[in-house]
Formats: C-alpha cells, structure tokens, sequence
C-alpha cells in the first residue's frame, strides 16, 4: 500500500484554501452592509449592483494577470500577491466615503479574488495524490464556506452601528494576515517546478509527501506529460481536444455562476427583505440558517465526492436547484409568509453546495493538462467571473422591472430555474467522468483526442 504523508498534504491544503476563505468571506460580507450602503449613499438599482459587482469586475481581470503570474512566478507566489491585494482592498474599502471609491478598493479586492481562485485549486490539485485530489481541491470549497458564514456573522455584530458597515469591511485583514503567514511555510508546486526545469527541488518536496520510489516516479510521470506538450501558448488552447476541454470547462463554470444561487447568497438580506422580513440586522439575522445550512452540506460533500461519481452528482445537484427555484416563484406569487423564502433558498443553496460549487473547481483543476493547465484556467476564469459580473450587475435591476411590473419578482427565478434545467442537461450528455484518474492520464486523453483529429 503506497505510503502517503497526509498530515502534511492536509496542512498545505487548509494554507491554499485560505484564497477560498477570502472568496467567500469578500463577495458575502457585501451582502450584509449593502443595505446600510444604500441609505447612507444614496444608491439606486442599479449601483446597487455595481457595489456588489465592482468586485466580480476585478475578479474578471485577475486572470488576465493570472495567465502571466501563475506560469511565471508560481502558483505560490501568486496566492501571495492575492493575499497583499485583499488587504489593501479591506483598508480602502472600511475608509470609503463615497460609491466610486469604495468600489475601487472592492475593485482590487477582486483582482486578488481572480488570482486566488486561479492558483489555489490548481496547486491544491497538483500536490494531491489521485484518489485525494477531490476531496482536498474541495477543501478550497470548505473553506470558502468557512468565509461565508465568518462574513455574515461579522455583518451581524457590526449591523447595530450606523458605521459598523466599515468595520464589516475591515474585519477581512484578519484572515488575509493568516494567509499570508501561512503560505510562508508551504511548498511551490512540484508540477510547477518541474515545467522550469527544477527537478531537484520537485523531488524534495515529493519525497515529503510520498516514499522515494513512489516519488521519484511521480517525477518521471510529471516529466513524461511535459514532453507531450505541443507548446503552451494560447494557440494550444485552440488544438482539437484541448479546445473541447475548455468550451466545457467554460460552460461549467459560467453555469456554476448563472444558475441563480450565488444571487441568493449574495443579495440573501435584500431577497428577505423583498419577501417581507424587517430591514437591517433582522433581515441578515434571518438568512443566518440558509448560510449555516451551506457549511453542513459542504462537510456532507465530502463523502459524497468520494463515493460516487463526478457527473452524477453534477446532474441530481444542478436538478435540485431548478426545484428551488421553481419553489421561489410560486411563494412570491402566492405571497406566503415571509420567512417561507428561506425554504426554497435552502433547497438551492443545499444543492449548490452539494455537487456544483465544488464539482466545478475540482474539474476545472484536473481536465487541462499540466503544460496548459496555468493558462486555461485563467481564460475560463475570464468567461466565470465576466458571467458572475453580469449576473450580480443586473439582478437587483431586473428583480426591481419584475416587481414593478407583475408585483413580484417571481419571474427572476422562473429564468433561473429554466437556466438550471439546461445546464442538467448539459452536465449529463457533455461533461467527462475525471474521478479516479491522474492528471497525467487526463491530460494525455486530451492529447490522444488531437492525435486523433
């Protein structure tokens, strides 16, 4: 049986997934003091939106930055910069005085969201051994929960201050602290460093991981991928096979951020308070259960990843979504009670977090091989966070035509629920079973199909 040093591959999986943390904790944390934002500034529908896309906008640039920083100085390094960015983005934001400001330090705040999100799966993924790899790259998706749930506690705590909104936005140096402190006591990635020629230090870091037999031939394994490279330039990404892996990956992930969900965590107040809770702390007090909801079925995904297959989970989850979302729309039209909201926002979000949020990553981190995989990341990436950005943009606005128009924004989710069932569909007749195979025997799939072509 091969020997593996799990404490180790835990360590430096809870230190990368720190990025994922941040994620969650930045893009939510909006969600509870947009409503204090929009009194105090004055906001309408519409930068209502852009207060809370401004971010997803720097999220959509991070990868541009990404494609370079990941392949040139190392996933790493970059998760560093991302942690510097954060930062900078929750002093800026916490000392804001007015929308444009603030969404300029929300701005960069997204740029290290981009870069995080690029590096930490992919390294995660590349330390991993194969039959770990899902359930350590779904540490970043824990993780990333973790931070949900701290943000809407910290927005809790501080919503009884007409001011406290700034310290909601403050609280974010803490863990931005950690992980910068944290990714100083872990290794580059050894896929990595065998792409620019450092196979010595590969090797060390390997041996850490497996015995010197199993690590030595996870060298000659990572080596023998690299030597099927075609090149790695953006042309690659164009090559039969290779471009059939990234229109799915692209198609996976701009459905992970269209299908609705994500909006009911974001805006999870507002949508309370559109459904008749009480403004300010009740309304965040309220959407407490759907966020701690979300945790528990991050903790349940893990077995879940484990035992079945990648495809089958995508299928039930994204199925289940369109259920609530269909149950959404009936309780705005029939107008039951308030709190009969967080029913189905359970029903999406339970189902989201069980197969999509991290079925997403994790086979965006595995389908590329390794030669590309820095660059196609970013570039699905580029189309995740642009959709994300139009998604977060234009739902408070068009929840608000629906309301004016028909009395209730029933429709919004009628739309979700429809973009829920195609991407069912989608997940079942085009996305490929990755479970249980190396990177190496993903990538060299890919590789036979343009042989083939």
């Amino acid at each position: 049986m091969m020997k593996i040093n799990i404490f180790y591959i835990a360590k430096i999986a809870v230190v990368a997934s720190v990025g994922g943390f941040l994620f969650g904790f930045d893009l939510v944390i909006i969600a509870g003091a947009l409503p204090f934002l929009k009194t105090e500034f004055q906001l309408s529908e519409a930068m209502q939106g852009f207060a809370v896309s401004s971010a997803i906008l720097g999220c959509v640039v991070g990868p541009i930055g990404g494609l370079w920083f990941t392949d040139r100085w190392g996933r790493k390094k970059t998760m560093m910069f991302s942690g510097v960015l954060f930062m900078v983005s929750s002093i800026g934001c916490a000392i804001a005085w007015g929308l444009w400001d603030f969404s300029f330090y929300r701005f960069l705040g997204g740029l290290g969201i981009g870069l995080a999100m690029i590096s930490s799966p992919i390294y995660i993924a590349e330390l991993a051994p194969t039959h770990l790899r899902g359930v350590l790259v779904n540490v970043n998706q824990l993780s990333n929960v973790i931070g949900i749930n701290m943000a809407v506690i910290s927005c809790y705590l501080f919503s009884f201050d007409g001011w406290g909104w700034r310290w909601m936005m403050a609280s974010e140096v803490i863990p931005t602290t950690i992980l910068i402190l944290g990714l100083l006591v872990i290794p580059e990635s050894p896929s990595w460093l065998v792409l620019k020629g450092q196979v010595n230090a590969a090797d060390r870091i390997l041996t850490r991981i497996y015995d010197k037999e199993i690590a030595a031939a996870e060298v000659q394994r990572i080596k023998a991928s690299n030597q099927m490279a075609h090149g790695s330039s953006f042309k690659t990404l164009l090559s039969p096979g290779i471009k059939t892996a990234l229109i799915i990956a692209i198609l996976l992930m701009v459905l992970q951020q269209i299908n609705g969900v994500n909006m009911l965590l974001l805006y999870a107040p507002s949508i309370l308070m559109d459904a008749g809770v009480s403004m300010g702390s009740h309304a965040i007090l309220s959407s407490l259960p759907v966020y701690g909801f979300i945790l528990v079925c991050t903790l349940l995904s893990f077995p879940l990843i484990r035992k079945f297959n990648r495809r089958t989970l995508l299928v039930s989850s994204v199925s289940f979504m369109a259920i609530g979302h269909i149950v959404m729309a009936i309780n705005f039209q029939q107008g039951w009670p308030p709190l009969f909201a967080l029913f189905p926002m359970l029903i999406g979000a339970g189902a989201f977090t069980l197969g999509l949020a991290p079925l997403g990553w994790i086979i965006l981190s595995e389908i590329f091989p390794n030669h590309i995989r820095g660059k196609a990341t970013a570039v699905v990436c580029i189309f995740l966070y642009l959709a994300s950005f139009i998604t977060a943009q234009f739902f408070p606005v068009l929840t608000q035509w629906f309301i004016t128009t028909n009395g209730n924004p029933a429709g919004v989710y009628w739309i979700f629920a429809s973009i829920c069932t195609a991407g069912a569909l989608f997940c079942w007749f085009k996305v490929p079973e990755t479970k249980g195979l190396s990177l190496e025997k993903i990538g060299e799939f890919w590789q036979t199909n343009i042989r083939n072509k």
